[in-house]
């Protein structure tokens, strides 16, 4: 018989996890918040918390929480809006509970500058063109800011590392120009050359000395 997932567990489960291929459950607002649209409760959250990169129940709350009221159209929550944020969520693939706080607020982020583009393209005086136009470009050079931030943040922060004078022993080979190390990967450019020919050189001087 098949058990609900442990919400207590990380959510860095294998890939042949059922919940993981599962279409992640919608959410119903109502006038006294929202619930999850899933026949099984406990499935529902899980597939929630996977779908938010967040390992527990709390935290899938804290972070829908915040995306309903981000979604907000007019007076109050949207679905579609909230439905199109979670699904972003979901294909960025938060890894922990760092990455879930980053990309709800990237993707509130991108639903703000959008709504802002609709009110600058609607906007029926200087004031309001202004207004908006200001608040979009804030916006949209916060988005790219985030994406960044993700990026160092997968990566652990890891500087470039450039090695520019290598010592190289009879027999060896030398990388001619600069070498940059990031994550494991080694790139140059210009290729290897053979030291041989430079210690036979020094070995020929030696000997007339």
């Amino acid at each position: 018989m098949n058990t609900a997932p442990d919400l207590n567990l990380p959510t860095a489960t294998a890939a042949t996890d059922p919940t993981k291929a599962a279409a992640t459950p919608r959410i119903k607002l109502s006038s006294h918040g929202f619930s999850i649209d899933h026949p099984d409760p406990e499935l529902g959250e899980q597939l929630l918390a996977n779908a938010l990169g967040v390992a527990d129940r709390d935290a899938m709350h804290g972070i829908l929480r915040q995306l309903v009221k981000a979604s907000v159209n007019g007076p109050k929550p949207d679905e579609v809006n909230l439905a199109f944020m979670i699904s972003m969520v979901k294909s960025i693939r938060p890894r922990d509970s760092i990455e879930a706080m980053l990309v709800a607020q990237m993707v509130s982020v991108h639903l703000m500058a959008m709504r802002c583009a609709y009110h600058l393209a609607n906007a029926e005086d200087i004031g309001q063109q202004d207004s908006a136009g200001r608040a979009l470009g804030r916006l949209a050079r916060t988005f790219p800011a985030q994406i960044d931030a993700l990026n160092r943040y997968r990566s652990h922060g890891e500087p470039a590392i450039t090695v520019q004078n290598v010592s190289v022993g009879d027999g060896g080979k030398a990388i001619v120009g600069n070498v940059t190390q990031h994550a494991s990967v080694i790139v140059s450019d210009k290729g290897p050359v053979s030291a041989a020919p430079a210690a036979r050189m020094a070995a020929k001087r030696k000997a007339q000395a």
